[in-house]
Order: C-alpha cells, then structure tokens, then sequence
C-alpha cells in the first residue's frame, strides 16, 4: 500500500539526489562531468564582457544559449556550484501550454517547441515526453473555469479542449471516474528531464560562442559611473556592459550585494516517485499527466511507475525564511530538504482514490527540494529601475517550462531595446519597498497553497494585507466597501448600502457586486460621486532640460503652464509603452501621473531616457507623499465651488487645464480631468489632508446626494465614453493608431519623439487591425477580457472583448453581438 509503504519510507539524507529519472540521471551525471572539467580553470579567461549571467540553473543557461545564438558577443554565465545546482535539477519536469495569462502562453509555447528540436540541434539527449495533460474538474464551480478559460483559447493556435469524462477516461483509463465531471485537455503537453535540457542548452550556448564558468561565485557587485559593471569573483573582476540575476534561491543575495530586496523566498517542494506499477507497465502508451485540482497535486507516469506531487495548504506548507534573513548555507547546491510526509498524507489520500493503482504501489524516491517564490507566484523579468543595466529573471515557480520561452524573450528585449510583447505582469518593478519579507513570506505561502485553487474574474488575496501603503482615506473607507489590491495599495472596488450582501464574493457569473456598482455607475451619471485615487503613480519632473525630455519621451505635445493633456510614451517600433497624464504646473515644472501597477515601469523608462540623453532634470516620485481625490457628475461643479472662492465656471476652468486652489482652506492641485467621462475634477493634495478633504467634499454635496463610488463603476463608465486604458487596450502589443489614440499622436511635431518614424512607416503601409467596442447582450455571464468572438459558429477572429454592464449611451463606431459562454463540450477528432 501506498500510505504504509510513505510511512516505512526512510527520509533521504541531505546530499542525496533522487531525481525524476535514473537513466536520465545518470547520463545527465556524465555530461556534467565533462562540461564541469572544461570550465574548471584557474582563471575567468577574459575580464570583460558584454553580458554577465549569474546562475547556471535552466533559466540562466537559456538565456546564455539565446543571446548567444543572436550573435551577441562575450556573453559569460557565472555558476558558483554546477549547472542545474538549486532548483532545476531535482524538478519534475512539467511542461505544458496552458496558462491562464495570455500572453504568458507565448513563453509556454516557445519552450516547448524549442524543447521538441533542441537535441537535433545540439546532439543533447533531452528527454521529452508529450503525452498531453488533463486537468480535471470534479465541481459544478470548476467547470465554469474550464468554460472561462476556454473562452480565450482563440488567442493561441495551440491545441486545448474542454473534453467529457468519457473522453477523460479513453486517455487515462486507470482514473476512478466517481467525480470526474469534465477535463480541459493539452495534448501537446507533457514533461522532460530538467538536468538532460540545461545540459542540452549548455551545449547549444557553447555552440554559439558563450562562456560557461563554473564553479565561479560572484562575491560582489560594483557599479561604475557609466553604468557598467564589476563582477568580482574569487578568479578575477570581469568588467560587464549588463549583468542578468538568474541566481534562483540565490537571488535574494545577489539582490542585497546592490542594495535590493528582492521579494523572492524558498518553499519545500515534495513528490514521490514509485517502483513499476503492472496497470502502468501493461498500457500501450504513455499515460497523460493528470492535474487533480480539488486534490491539489500533479501526477504523471515515470517510466513503468508514477511521480505524483502535491500543493500542500497555506497551513502545512513549509517556507525556508531563514534563507533570506541568514542566507543560502555556504556549499548548499545539489542538496535536499529532509521529506516530511505527514504534510502530504491527506494528498495522497486524494490521489489514491483518484488512481486507485497507487494504493498497491511502492516508493523508490521522495524529494523534497527548494523552488523560489515570488508573492504572486509569477517571476521577475526584465530590467530593474532604480539600479542602471541591471536585470533579473528570478521567482520561478515553474522554471522548466518557463525557462525557454524567457530566455528568448530576454534576449529579444537586452538585443533589441525593447520587450518583444507585453509581459508587465512579470515586471520585477511590479514591487516596490512596500514589499516586505514579513509580506513575501505571507504572500508566497498564500501562492503555494493557492496553486490549484479556482482563479475567478476580479480574483483577490487578502493575505499579507493591508501593507504600510495606505491611502489617507482607508480607515474611513475599509468598513464601508470591498478594498481591492493595487501594488500594495488598498483601494475601494465597489460600497456597501443596507441590504446589500457585502465582503468578497467570486463568481463567474454575476454575483453581489454587480448591482451596486450600477448603483454607482447611475450615482455618477446622474448626480455626484467622490473616488479614492490615491493609488496613481505621481512624479514632479523639473529643469533646464525638462521640456526637452518630455517632448522627446512623449508622441504628444508639451502642455503648457497651466494645461494638461493625455500622452503616451511609445517604444522604438511605434507600440504603447505607457499612458501618462502631463500637467505643466509651473515653467518647465510638470506633474505625471501614471496607473498604481505602472509607477516603477514607468518610472524606469523615464530614468534610462534621462541617462541615455544626458537631460539635465530632476524627477521625484511623489505616489507615496500624495493623495488623490476624484469628483465627478453634473453636479461636481456646484459641490466643489462651495469649497472655494475661485472660479470653477466652464469659461474660467476649462477642460484639462490644472489650477493650484485651496478647497476648505486645504491647498490642492485641481485638474479638470475624469476618467468617467463626465464633468469632473481630479484633487491632488499631502497625504495627511485626504480625510479633512473628503469630508468637506463630502458636507458640501449633501443637497446633491454625493456618494462614493469605486473603481469597478469606474472602469464601466470610462469604457462607455470610450476611454482606453493601459493594459487592456492598449500596450505592448499594440501600436498607438490601432487603439485609435491618433488624436495624442503628434507626428508632425519637431521633436523627434521616440517611436516616430517607426509609426509613420506604419501609417504609410497602412493597419491590419483596429480596435473596435462591442455592445452584449447578456444574462448572467459578462465577459472579463480577452474572449475570442464567434461567428457562425466558428472562432474566425479574437478580440479584446471588454463588457459595458451599465451603458445607456455608446459610441458610434460600435459593433453589436449577444455574448453567450462557450458551454458546449468540445472533442479532439
């Protein structure tokens, strides 16, 4: 039996290395042995180089094969143990093209067809399996995921199908079908030996002309002033132009050498691995992997047996903190955890009642090894802002398949001076000092426990929570609405009225926020409402050269003293970068204002220009100090004009104009601006004077009916004026005249802002695509984004499809549709 065969099991001492497979292993152990004798040198053969890798772990390694692949020259990748030391070499494996993210699937997908050609390029055995995998749905909830995820499948060309349980059964016919209700199927998916592929890789960045050094620890980090690097090590200084932390649970370390605080901490990741199965040995072909969601564990076939691995909860998980506060323990590499199996016992209960073959099976290997963690789960990727030619690609949770995809879209950005596609969700500047190691631990024990939970529409996590970023309004606020988390702000989502079933209620279908947020939408339309803003990014940028840089940052033109104006900074290829609002407060003085989870990306950008072109500025990020307060109706003229005695008519405070003024003697800076779309003011102010604010705001509307509302009403009013907003139509992906923002797109201007010649070769060859709103018909099921739409039955053409649940007047360039969920169970021929 399986659970007495866990119980008799001995733990593995430290240093032992079980891993997936021993054939793989062993041939694996061999190249590591002849790679290792080629690069054990003396010296570092070279001190300098254009980019310096730290971390010879899967992710690292296949960075170095890309870049070098690309014809970049003196590409060095530093590993202080060995190749694969960490979390990569004791991983299970797992590959697969799912993900609930869109453009996340592009990393999945690349690394996978990068994996099926890799040993015929490289002669590395690499051994991939792709029998498919199966997620199963065995609650009524679960299917409407499947369903949801489904929806946006047409963005991919990549097979996935929402698949009977009679279909379920025909491809893993060892499963007990009591509670199988449906399966949402990857035939492409499968696994692949982690040692085999880094070794594969390694030989294919060799190949190209990469350096592989190891073992060579980098014991500091200098930055020069012109922004290059000194990467010291026990055999030398190497000089570099960029250096890349791709150092895994070693990351935090390399983070501290510069002053960073990396959020990234280490979890015990257990599975098991059995002896031949005979129901396994006797099927004719490999049995898919199985994700067991309610049971929270993955498990697939190894060779005759089976590998099965579990999520334990937020409560059992184990986290090793003490590395991150104390350190990675010197010559820890190729180490394990000792197993500890009572955490796992109620998962193996799950799996053997689901493949009641375990229940007879005998175990060979436990592991249980360090993965990294971010707080959400997702890694860091990408330039880091504050710190000049310094980039990381760490907090992977799922190295393996994520490991060629990222190499490749690295190596694209650090090649090309730009990210090939829109990926802000793996940001690293997506954190800031707000994220503490008390918040990471909080966070990633909350990620891990939450790996197979239901991800809804408008999904919120509330552990870790509030962080020290709060606005000036929460303590009045929290008890009177549903708080939503924005780059660790606490910011109201939608408010509570008697009768109203309140706190966070998730759902695929309409649930309880819903008709209060009509509510609002109506409150705004129709009288007045009062929106905590605070979260926006805010910086104050100043100098001689401050028009200057603007003029070259933005494909707008500079407002003028007094005036603002909507203006996006694009990247050399003419896509969307950013959106920011520009006010010029005073001569060559400007605020801009920038969404909560773009601050630091923004930020970034902004600062490299400034080097780049040697502008003589300075830039203050001012989010923390500064509140916002947002009014908005046809009656917010008459409200706010109670508060002062300066002139708020429409002749005296036009549209995008900003004014310093002072409200109930409280000094604010007032930008006639709404993304509502309707009359309305945005109040800059100190932090510390948002409550008396908000409440003469609040007196002085009474014979109005003011009201709060938040930022769901928000997003259905400024998608019914046709407002665009960063990340939802437009970015990355997008250039500015496919998302019919030409109106903020100066091209005849004289400066020549970045992305301008780009975009008028764009226009001179004219769009493939342009950005349409559609009006649905619904009942209780409203799209969330990024659905395909169907025509005639068929998924001809996939849209960012956006819902307008409140709309009473819409735009003129509209296309009309009744939207219906994908309900219908969908079989591979």
């Amino acid at each position: 039996m399986l659970r007495a065969a866990l119980r008799r099991l001995p733990l593995p001492c430290r240093g032992g290395r079980p891993g997936p497979s021993a054939a793989l292993r062993a041939l694996g152990g061999a190249a590591s042995a002849r790679a290792g004798k080629e690069n054990r040198s003396p010296s570092l053969g070279k001190d300098k180089a254009d980019t310096v890798i730290i971390g010879g772990g899967c992710v690292g390694v296949s960075l170095a094969y890309h870049l070098a692949k690309a014809g970049l020259q003196d590409v060095v990748l530093l590993e202080k143990s060995e190749l694969t030391a960490g979390s990569t070499w004791h991983a299970a494996g797992l590959t697969t093209y799912f993900h609930p993210g869109i453009n996340l699937k592009k990393i999945h997908a690349y690394s996978i067809k990068l994996y099926e050609k890799l040993e015929e390029e490289t002669g590395q055995a690499v051994g991939f399996h792709q029998p498919g995998s199966i997620r199963i749905a065995s609650t009524p909830t679960r299917v409407d995921e499947f369903k949801y995820q489904m929806t946006r499948a047409g963005w991919h060309p990549t097979e996935q199908y929402l698949i009977t349980p009679e279909k379920v059964q025909e491809l893993f016919p060892l499963l007990n079908m009591d509670k199988v209700l449906a399966g949402l199927y990857n035939p492409g998916d499968g696994h692949i030996d982690p040692y085999s592929l880094t070794m594969a890789l390694a030989a294919g960045a060799r190949k190209y002309g990469a350096q592989l050094n190891y073992p060579v620890q980098v014991t500091n980090l200098n930055s020069r002033s012109d922004g290059t690097w000194e990467v010291e090590t026990p055999l030398g200084v190497i000089q570099a132009k960029r250096i890349v932390n791709t150092a895994g649970f070693w990351a935090h370390e390399i983070g501290k050498m510069i002053g960073l605080q990396h959020p990234v901490i280490p979890v015990h990741h257990q599975y098991v691995v059995t002896s031949t199965v005979p129901e396994v040995k006797a099927l004719k072909t490999e049995l898919p992997v199985i994700r067991d969601l309610e049971g929270s564990y993955y498990l697939r076939q190894e060779r005759d047996g089976l590998l099965f691995g579990p999520y334990e909860s937020q409560e059992k998980m184990k986290l090793q903190d003490s590395w991150v506060t104390n350190g990675v323990p010197p010559g820890f590499g190729k180490e394990l955890f000792e197993s500890d199996l009572d955490r796992i016992m109620e998962y193996v209960e799950a799996a053997m009642e689901m493949v009641p073959v375990l229940k007879k099976a005998n175990i060979i290997n436990t592991v249980s090894g360090p993965i990294t963690y971010s707080p959400d789960i997702l890694p860091m990727v990408g330039p880091h802002q504050g710190v000049r030619n310094y980039w990381v690609a760490i907090g992977f949770g799922y190295g393996i398949i994520h490991a060629g995809g990222i190499g490749k879209y690295l190596s694209d950005w650090i090649l090309e001076g730009e990210p090939p596609f829109d990926l802000i969700e793996l940001d690293p500047n997506r954190y800031g000092k707000w994220t503490t190691t008390e918040y990471t631990a909080a966070k990633a024990r909350e990620s891990y426990g939450f790996n197979n939970i239901i991800i809804y529409p408008k999904e919120e996590r509330f552990a870790g929570r509030p962080t020290e970023r709060t606005s000036g309004l929460y303590d009045l606020l929290k008890t009177k609405c549903s708080m939503g988390f924005h780059a660790g702000w606490e910011q109201p989502h939608w408010f509570y009225k008697p009768g109203d079933e309140t706190g966070y209620k998730p759902s695929f279908r309409r649930t309880n926020w819903f008709d209060p947020v009509g509510r609002e939408y109506k409150q705004v339309m129709e009288r007045v409402g009062v929106i905590d803003l605070s979260p926006f990014g805010k910086f104050k940028v100043k100098g001689t050269d401050s028009v200057k840089l603007l003029d070259h940052l933005f494909a707008n033109v500079v407002p003028k003293v007094g005036s603002t104006n909507i203006s996006h900074m694009l990247t050399p290829k003419g896509k969307v970068y950013a959106e920011l609002t520009v006010s010029q407060l005073y001569p060559g003085e400007f605020m801009l204002v920038t969404g909560s989870g773009s601050e630091l990306h923004d930020l970034r950008w902004i600062e490299e220009e400034v080097v780049r072109g040697g502008y003589k500025v300075e830039i203050e990020n001012m989010t923390d100090e500064m509140g916002v307060l947002g009014v908005a109706g046809p009656y917010a003229r008459q409200v706010l004009q109670r508060l002062t005695a300066e002139d708020l008519s429409d002749g005296s405070f036009k549209f995008l104009q900003s004014r310093h003024l002072k409200l109930s003697d409280i000094a604010v800076t007032a930008i006639r601006i709404s993304y509502t779309g309707e009359l309305g003011w945005e109040l800059y102010h100190r932090k510390e004077d948002s409550v008396a604010l908000y409440n003469a705001i609040m007196d002085a509307g009474q014979k109005e009916g003011i009201d709060n509302f938040g930022t769901y009403a928000l997003n259905a009013l400024r998608l019914e004026k046709g407002f665009r907003a960063w990340g939802a139509e437009m970015n990355c992906d997008t250039n500015p005249l496919e998302a019919g923002l030409e109106y903020f797109v100066k091209l005849n201007k004289p400066a020549d802002f970045i992305g301008k010649k780009m975009l008028k070769q764009i226009k001179e060859k004219g769009l493939k695509r342009r950005l349409v709103y559609l009006t649905l018909e619904t009942d209780d099921v409203d799209p969330e984004g990024n659905e395909s739409v169907w025509h005639n039955g068929k998924g001809a053409k996939t849209y960012q499809l956006k819902v307008m649940p409140f709309t009473k007047n819409v735009m003129n360039s509209t296309m009309h549709l009744k939207f219906t969920s994908h309900m219908k169970y969908t079989t591979q021929d």
